[in-house]
């Protein structure tokens, strides 16, 4: 048998083909979808959020919840888009992601900074998104709550708590361990963070 040239076996071998990457811009929004159901949350946290939500609604109130779980690559591309939109950043320097075949950079930096805007203002990012976070790790839910103010609600020491203000509801949470973020109104998670 003959031992091939190595033009011969560069023909022989099917070329390797990168995929396409996408331009960011707002159409990326819609990959890689975060969830807002509690059963995807870490077990141990999602029995205590049950429970917790459980006792607001038993005292009227209501919650109308916005995340819980986000993919590591969701996060990826909140973190990024908002800060190349905020030019913390250039768009050529954003590190690859495994599995997301993105691309920053546009015709200029300014093109790409319009793009990355429009990908943060389609994520309704308010607060720049960390990378790994409670979400990420099944560990937070951002919720709004209505309707509990005036109303009394049992903590779970099954103690009965009154809610003058929305602020009384965290000390409530904590006792479920649900732990309020203060500085991020909808937040809530594991650890309080």
């Amino acid at each position: 048998m003959l031992n091939p040239t190595e033009a011969e076996r560069s023909q022989q071998a099917p070329p390797q083909s990168t995929p396409a990457k996408e331009k960011s811009g707002a159409s990326w929004v819609n990959k890689f979808p975060g969830s807002t159901s509690t059963d995807d949350l870490d077990p141990v946290f999602r029995d205590k959020v049950k429970k917790f939500l459980a006792a607001i609604a038993d005292a009227g109130g209501s919650v109308a919840i916005a995340a819980t779980y986000r993919p590591r690559e969701r996060a990826y591309l909140m973190h990024y888009s908002s800060k190349v939109s905020r030019g913390d950043i250039e768009a050529a320097k954003v590190p690859a992601m495994a599995g997301v075949d993105i691309e920053w950079v546009h015709a200029s930096e300014e093109a790409s900074k319009k793009a990355a805007s429009a990908m943060a203002k389609a994520f309704g990012i308010v607060y720049p998104p960390a990378l790994i976070s409670r979400h990420t790790e099944r560990c937070a839910i951002d919720m709004t709550v209505s309707g509990i103010v005036g109303k009394k609600i049992k903590n779970a020491s099954n103690e009965e708590v009154e809610i003058k203000k929305l602020s009384d509801l965290n000390a409530v949470g904590a006792s479920y361990g649900v732990n309020k973020l203060v500085s991020d109104p909808p937040h809530w998670s594991d650890d309080g963070h």
